[in-house]
């Protein structure tokens, strides 16, 4: 199981183990896939927000390894910090080469690079925000008023905006009311109050019908958020603070259509699955 993290500045920065969003990373050694739902019982059985399972590809594809992401109760398209500690995984074991990684996945092939100073940087695809209607039930399912809302492209996310950061952090939603919602995950988000403080925008992000309450840090909601601030603040270097219990500040920016992301993680335990559980 790899943690990750957020301390000031750095998406994910993870320097000392049990803090932060931990990921679990399956690094299998088969030419194919196992089951689909196999996977989704060794995800919930860990019962993390995210469990990666890697697997190699042949040499000459459009990519080097395969990377899927499972929560508790599905499978999802993009996930920041599981993607990050699957490198990391794979960097620890020796299994990497020099320069970028490909990684083929649901949402296309995403790149990923080991830094000589410890940490990965991640190049996501940006996910385009579009106004639509404020869905019925939203507000009363999050106790608060919505101003507007968006959807999120292939991150098949609902965006909401609130009045202000207080409104984000204080949000004590009636999940089971949210996991109703036709959509993975609910990101709210709000301008800052203070813009000194070290970030522009507040986020949180709730997602009880993919098997998560509420996120600690989400990498994916990001290539969201920066791009919808970045157009609004009129730059493509961003900070986020998202303002879980854990919380942590998550530096963006956005290069055309795509989102880079850096961060590092610290390995908490290693094992392997027993024979009667490897079917």
């Amino acid at each position: 199981m790899v943690a990750t993290s957020s301390p000031p500045s750095v998406l994910l920065r993870h320097t000392k183990p049990f803090a932060g969003n931990p990921a679990a990373v399956c690094v299998l050694d088969g030419p194919d896939w196992p089951d689909p739902a196999w996977m989704q019982r060794v995800a919930a059985e860990l019962n993390l927000s995210e469990t990666a399972f890697v697997r190699p590809l042949p040499t000459g594809g459009e990519a080097d390894w395969g990377l899927r992401w499972f929560t508790p109760a599905t499978e999802v398209n993009l996930c920041g910090h599981a993607t990050l500690a699957t490198v990391h995984a794979l960097r620890s074991d020796e299994l990497l080469g020099e320069g970028w990684v490909r990684l083929a996945t649901r949402s296309g092939v995403l790149l990923a690079r080991p830094e000589p100073d410890g940490s990965i940087t991640l190049d996501f695809p940006a996910n385009p925000h579009h106004p639509v209607p404020t869905p019925p039930g939203l507000a009363e399912a999050l106790g608060c008023p919505v101003s507007e809302t968006f959807d999120t492209g292939a991150l098949a996310d609902l965006m909401a905006l609130l009045p202000d950061e207080k409104s984000v952090r204080t949000l004590a939603p009636n999940l089971a009311a949210v996991a109703e919602l036709p959509t993975r995950g609910v990101i709210v988000t709000a301008p800052a109050d203070d813009p000194s403080a070290g970030y522009q925008f507040v986020s949180r992000f709730f997602g009880p019908a993919s098997g998560i309450p509420e996120d600690p840090v989400t990498g994916s909601a990001h290539t969201a958020l920066a791009p919808y601030w970045g157009k609004l603040l009129g730059t493509t270097r961003l900070t986020g603070y998202q303002a879980s219990a854990r919380g942590g500040l998550v530096v963006c920016e956005v290069t055309g259509e795509r989102v880079l992301l850096s961060g590092s993680a610290v390995t908490v335990l290693e094992g392997s699955l027993s024979p009667s559980a490897a079917s």
